[in-house]
């Protein structure tokens, strides 16, 4: 099923967006210092009612699943909203996506919709229940975006010109699995991809895909256990190549080097390292949904034609 998705439309200044928060509570300050960078971009950022709550017994969640579904799809909803964009990951997205008005957010079309980390999970669901294409990259909230002049320009340029971003990769990708392969990018957190399997509107297979995969704390031993659940759910079978981002809290990178190479290169296609996404000190952003070459040898990831319209 991994065709080319739906773009949205590139932002212009002025834009509204809104900012969400569908999984972890987000600190004020942080979410006030991303907002600011968002209005230094000519942008006109939104705060949906819940971005700021805790639930009061669990408090990884940003308040009631109810509550976090209700804010996305009324920002989906509002037609006065060019684009949405989470606060920050955490834990939560599962709870909720299936709460949401799919209803109403096919019917309000496609936007364009921002985050990572947890977040994977929503990016499956616009995949599979939208056909829409999605970025992912940084959120509002997140240090990385707040600190990082290189990961916030990655947003930027593609917010706004994603003509001018069509290759991706930064100094350090290589092969770990040399060659060139085409397909449709897709993926995300590599724990949240395996929680999806078995689920009602759960992507099938990443055949013929361009698999992005990222994750964070998840020791070697867990990483290995992960990919061997794809690998024997046969979720991987007849994928097109395969993009590394960043294992932080993974555990001594030879470690975590030698699991991915023991799982992934016995698919026989190529496997490029450090791309530079996901939880990295620079988060590169990258689209989903969206036709393009991965080559190994030079590190790269070049998009068929801009991520948005």
């Amino acid at each position: 099923m991994t065709a080319p998705l739906e773009r949205a439309s590139r932002l212009r200044p002025g834009d509204r967006v809104a900012v969400v928060s569908p999984s972890g509570p987000v600190p004020e300050d942080r979410l006030q210092a991303g907002l600011d960078i968002l209005r230094g971009w000519g942008l006109d950022p939104v705060v949906l009612p819940h971005v700021l709550d805790v639930h009061p017994e669990l408090p990884y969640l940003a308040g009631a699943d109810e509550d976090r579904a209700r804010d996305l799809t009324e920002a989906w909803c509002d037609p006065s909203v060019s684009a949405v964009i989470c606060a920050r990951g955490g834990f939560g997205s599962q709870r909720m996506v299936d709460l949401l008005d799919w209803t109403a957010i096919r019917a309000a079309g496609p936007k364009v919709f921002v985050g990572y980390s947890d977040v994977t999970a929503l990016h499956e669901a616009f995949a599979v229940r939208m056909g829409l294409a999605t970025l992912h990259g940084p959120m509002a909230g997140v240090v990385t975006f707040l600190k990082d002049a290189a990961t916030q320009e990655s947003l930027r340029a593609t917010l706004f010109e994603p003509e001018t971003v069509r290759t991706l990769g930064l100094e350090g990708a290589g092969p770990m699995v040399p060659g060139r392969a085409r397909g449709v990018t897709l993926g995300g957190c590599l724990a949240l991809l395996a929680a999806d399997l078995a689920t009602p509107h759960g992507r099938p297979s990443a055949r013929r895909g361009l698999l992005l995969l990222e994750d964070i704390g998840e020791e070697a031993y867990c990483l290995d256990r992960i990919l061997t659940q794809l690998l024997r759910a046969g979720w991987l079978d007849g994928v097109a190549g395969i993009a590394l981002g960043s294992w932080e809290e993974c555990g001594p990178y030879p470690e975590v080097r030698a699991t991915l190479m023991d799982r992934l290169a016995p698919l026989g296609v190529p496997v490029v390292e450090q791309l530079g996404f996901g939880h990295s000190p620079t988060n590169l952003t990258v689209p989903l949904g969206v036709p393009a070459v991965l080559d190994a040898d030079a590190g790269t990831l070049t998009l068929d034609e801009p991520a948005l319209r």
